[in-house]
């Protein structure tokens, strides 16, 4: 059967995708030009054709997965509610136990960033889309007057700082500590920056007062 034909930019979305698969599996310093020709069936020459060598078909793969996930945040932060409400669903997705797809590949990322500049300057570029997604966010509630932030800027990276710590211990020691109580501490970590009472203590209050949660989603 005749190999089908792909278009450049076909072709090179496949090779991308072929390079994060290859890069999850065996790290972004030992993986080879060759696995990823390997999990496409395709030649050594094709691949170099698209990247002239390894380091930059390694950043164009982070850039291409992380670039996926920074769509579906600002898809996220886009919706027509509350600034509270936006936070609180990005920050549950974003977590280590949600269904952002990237987290494996970013801490390979920043391991490599160590030795690599061009993956470092990437990594470096779409970790601050990242902080300057949620601080648009932050700052628009605070106009609004839902929450008090007297720096936006700080809340989004002690926010981000706090969940990249936890993700690196979550994906290195998977299980060590149950879902609820990661989403638990994720949403009390946005709560304090935006000087707001987390979901828990709500429920908490509303139960000693015999009431339900009515607000667990605002």
């Amino acid at each position: 059967m005749a190999r089908e034909r792909l278009s450049v930019a076909e072709r090179r979305e496949a090779l991308l995708r072929a390079a994060v698969v290859q890069i999850e599996a065996r790290g972004a310093t030992a993986v080879r030009i060759a696995d990823v020709a390997a999990e496409l069936g395709v030649s050594n020459a094709l691949v170099l054709y698209h990247f002239e060598t390894k380091e930059q078909l390694v950043a164009a793969a982070f850039a291409h997965a992380a670039e996926e996930d920074l769509a579906r945040l600002r898809t996220l932060l886009g919706r027509r509610t509350t600034a509270v409400r936006r936070l609180r669903a990005a920050v549950r997705w974003y977590a280590p136990t949600g269904q952002a797809k990237g987290w494996r590949l970013w801490i390979e990322s920043w391991a490599a960033a160590l030795r690599e500049p061009a993956l470092r300057e990437v990594a470096a570029s779409l970790d601050r889309a990242w902080k300057t997604e949620l601080a648009s966010v932050i700052a628009e509630g605070t106009a609004a007057g839902e929450f008090a932030c007297a720096d936006p800027n700080a809340a989004a990276w002690r926010l981000t700082a706090f969940l990249d710590g936890l993700a690196v211990q979550m994906t290195c020691y998977p299980g060590a500590l149950p879902r609820a109580t990661m989403l638990d501490w994720a949403d009390t970590a946005l709560a304090r920056e935006l000087g707001l009472p987390s979901v828990s203590d709500r429920r908490r209050r509303r139960g000693r007062e015999g009431g339900t949660d009515g607000d667990a989603g605002a």
